[in-house]
């Protein structure tokens, strides 16, 4: 009897010890952004502006991230009305047909200072394997309202063709690469 109670209490305190944190995105201090190249002289820079996130995180070991985030199409951004408009066709996002892009990570390396947060990144129902140089920001407690927060910069450069975003195949006058800069921070549910 006294071996199982043993054996009970190291299960407990190894599932205490890799419990996850849970964290939900903070819509009003992260941002979503891109930036494609415009006829190979300047660049179009945009935003969505409606998702949902969560971070599963144990402590501060980074390695052991787990994002997951899913991104309303309809919410593209460019300033540009026509334009936006434009993106939502079929000849980019087909709204219509694919109304989110979602990203599920797969694992988190240390790579010197910083890391690399791999995952699956879907985009009209096609989904490829992407990797984000990943800046932790740091984890504090906010002192106005007392909640935990964490914060990340993540960026990557994708082949928007990869995806079935074929608008201007040659990428002559819109570039095929497409780069995006994400700035988040996440507060701890409760």
């Amino acid at each position: 009897m006294k071996k199982i109670a043993l054996l009970f209490v190291a299960t407990l305190f190894s599932v205490a010890s890799f419990a996850q944190t849970k964290y939900n995105v903070d819509t009003y201090h992260s941002f979503l952004n891109f930036s494609v190249g415009h006829m190979g002289i300047s660049f179009v820079d945009g935003k969505m502006d409606k998702y949902e996130g969560s971070l599963e995180l144990d402590g501060e070991n980074i390695t052991t991230a787990k994002f997951n985030f899913k991104i309303d199409v309809n919410s593209v951004n460019t300033g540009i009305e026509m334009r936006d408009k434009h993106l939502l066709a079929a000849d980019f996002f087909d709204a219509a047909n694919h109304k989110d892009i979602t990203f599920v990570s797969t694992s988190v390396k240390k790579n010197g200072k910083a890391y690399k947060l791999n995952g699956n990144l879907t985009i009209k129902g096609i989904t490829k394997s992407v990797t984000f140089d990943l800046v932790y920001g740091g984890l504090l407690k906010d002192d106005g309202q007392g909640n935990q927060k964490v914060g990340f910069q993540a960026t990557t450069t994708v082949d928007r063709t990869a995806f079935g975003i074929n608008y201007d195949p040659t990428g002559a006058g819109i570039a095929k690469d497409v780069k995006f800069t994400v700035n988040l921070e996440f507060t701890k549910t409760k």
